[in-house]
């Protein structure tokens, strides 16, 4: 595997001499706990740098760029609410400033301490990039050792030019937590750079040293005809005062009582039962009308996807469905992703309303998955979803685990079941980062703030359809409820203005 090399480092290395001009303010830690403040500190000291990320402006062979630069010292290069704000203000400054973006990322994905919270903002950094693309401005992304998780999954895979430092650990999935998990290490060599080289999945593995020259390169060629083929700067980024740039730093939670684990834990559970109702009961017993379709229409399909027709109180729509049922024996790989963005492209060419409904235990986590693109697709599909201009709801009905879940989620309208729930990985995923064992998944989904009532609170979810009876008790009924709070959400983004998507991290 390639040596790590810092962010300041990397920096120097690459661009013109005394060139960078840092763009970071300082990330506000007081409402975090005392020992989460510690852990920062101690990071800190040992990265030398104040967060997981460095961004600011600088040349490289006298071409302006700005950089948004991965420190994988500062607890491994993970993402958090503030990680995330630093990187949107930077992106949004590129684009008003009318400069080419290159991010050179190092990270574990999404920073366990923060949970749910944190990784939704996955969906507000992809959003600001598509806005960056769409002012017609270069994307260049260097994923170094190692890029895994949320981070290859979003805005590290919708670079215009992808490259990689030589010997590389990038991938979806975490080797630690696949062997904690399955009790076996990942296979070698699928998670390297010069695999994805010759999968397709990234333009080719270069070293640090040679990377200036291929950037400045790349710049000439992507901004020859700049001003002649310009779009305009995004109005919603152009109109922006920098200080509205910031997200609501993390704040932590007091610890959870046993009664908040035990309830947290019980609707885990509840969704995780073989007879959980899922889409196909809520087609069934609530939908006027329901005309399937099958497949991507390039050759690819896969049965942990549903991509419908249909209508819920008279009101069409194209719904892409996770079928959990099918998802058992067969993971929910790249071609469900695939098919769910035709479904995306249905619905904005026949400015029909996208339902989409989240209920996974994950993406598939193999070889096959990660040579297929999965991290790609799931880039894809947040991407197409931040920019759709069609009414779009999101329904979390009962297992929401992982960027497979994510994928689905940034739309205009995000109802939950009352036992449905969201988080980065599995609860005993995040036990095994944090803890080497699965024993605290309980207390970590907690923590984490992954259940329907947390993210309410939190502002990623806008409404709860309740389950006095356990939907496995009254499939109908559940459905009905379901059904009816779709049709409701509908109707009132029928009323609204057409806009581009929401970021999630409000």
């Amino acid at each position: 595997m390639a040596e790590r090399m810092g962010s300041r480092a990397l920096i120097d290395t690459v661009v013109d001499s005394d060139s960078f001009v840092s763009w970071d303010a300082p990330v506000p830690t007081d409402q975090l706990s005392a020992d989460y403040r510690a852990a920062l500190a101690k990071a800190s000291e040992r990265a030398g740098t104040d967060e997981a990320v460095i961004t600011g402006r600088a040349t490289i062979e006298g071409q302006s760029v700005a950089l948004v630069v991965g420190e994988f010292a500062f607890l491994g290069g993970s993402i958090g609410r503030g990680t995330a704000a630093r990187i949107v203000a930077a992106i949004r400054r590129a684009t008003a400033e009318r400069l080419p973006l290159i991010a050179a990322t190092a990270s574990g994905g999404t920073r366990m301490q923060e949970g749910t919270p944190a990784f939704v903002t996955m969906v507000d950094i992809s959003a600001a990039i598509v806005a960056h693309k769409a002012a017609g401005l270069p994307y260049l992304v260097y994923l170094r050792h190692p890029t895994t998780g949320g981070v290859f999954a979003s805005w590290g895979s919708l670079g215009h030019i992808t490259i990689a430092e030589p010997g590389a650990l990038v991938g979806f999935l975490g080797p630690v937590v696949y062997e904690t998990v399955h009790g076996e290490p990942f296979p070698e060599g699928v998670q390297l750079a010069e695999n994805l080289v010759d999968k397709g999945i990234i333009d080719a593995a270069v070293p640090v040293d040679q990377l200036a020259g291929i950037a400045a390169r790349a710049l000439r060629v992507l901004s020859a005809n700049a001003e002649a083929y310009a779009h305009p700067t995004p109005a919603a980024v152009a109109d922006v005062d920098a200080a509205t740039w910031e997200v609501t730093p993390f704040s932590s939670s007091p610890e959870p009582s046993e009664e908040e684990i035990a309830e947290v834990w019980s609707s885990i559970e509840l969704t995780r039962r073989a007879d959980r109702p899922g889409v196909r009961e809520l087609l069934r017993y609530a939908a006027d009308d329901v005309i399937p379709l099958n497949g991507t229409g390039h050759g690819e399909s896969d049965a942990g996807l549903l991509l419908a027709l249909a209508s819920f109180e008279g009101e069409g729509c194209v719904v892409v469905g996770q079928d959990r049922r099918y998802q058992v024996e067969q993971s929910m790989g790249p071609a469900a992703l695939r098919e769910a963005r035709r479904g995306m492209r249905i619905a904005s060419e026949l400015g029909l309303p996208l339902v989409t409904v989240i209920d996974t235990p994950g993406a598939d986590l193999s070889p096959r998955a990660e040579e297929g693109a999965l991290a790609g697709e799931i880039a894809r599909s947040l991407a197409d979803m931040t920019s759709l201009a069609i009414p779009s709801v999101s329904v979390l009905l009962g297992q929401g685990t992982g960027g497979g879940a994510l994928a689905l989620l940034p739309a205009r309208r995000v109802i939950a079941a009352e036992h449905g729930w969201l988080s980065p990985l599995p609860p005993e995923g995040a036990s095994a980062i944090l803890y080497r064992d699965t024993d605290h998944a309980a207390l970590l989904a907690t923590r984490q703030r992954v259940s329907a009532q947390h993210m309410a609170a939190d502002g990623t979810v806008d409404h709860i359809v309740a389950e006095s009876i356990p939907a496995h008790e009254d499939p109908e009924g559940f459905a009905r409820a379901i059904g009816a709070a779709i049709a409701e959400q509908v109707r009132e983004l029928g009323g609204e203005p057409s806009r581009e998507g929401t970021p999630l991290a409000r």
